[in-house]
């Protein structure tokens, strides 16, 4: 599961079994860290999800302490690491997608979250 983590939004995504493609699953309203962490590990489960991958923006700050807090949270809920991908270039990435597919600009959350996800698997041998 790779998530995309915003100040209102999360952005959701999955692999499937062979973990070749990456698939935007939902986009998920913040509540609080520990809210979304129950929420979002009860997600992982449901799907059978067996890693974490978690979007990082750059120049630390308050967005990647948030994205770090969630990841984080919903690792230990879920009994794993969490692993963080550089995520500097997914929200256009994710843009330019749902714009080429005729998409609503709703589901670029869980496009990001997509994006960082096919980063992550194409950095697995």
């Amino acid at each position: 599961m790779a998530l995309d983590v915003g100040t209102a939004k999360i952005g959701v995504a999955f692999t499937d079994a062979g973990r070749r493609m990456a698939f935007p699953d939902r986009t998920v309203l913040r509540h609080s860290v520990a809210r979304d962490a129950v929420a979002l590990a009860a997600l992982a489960k449901e799907r059978g999800a067996t890693a974490l991958v978690v979007g990082l923006p750059d120049g630390g700050g308050r967005m990647e302490r948030l994205a770090r807090q969630v990841g984080d949270a919903v690792a230990l809920e879920l009994g794993l690491t969490a692993d963080y991908v550089d995520e500097g270039y997914t929200s256009a990435e994710a843009r330019a997608r749902i714009d080429a597919a005729g998409l609503r600009r709703q589901t670029v959350d869980a496009q990001a979250a997509a994006v960082i996800l096919e980063a992550w698997l194409a950095s697995r041998p």
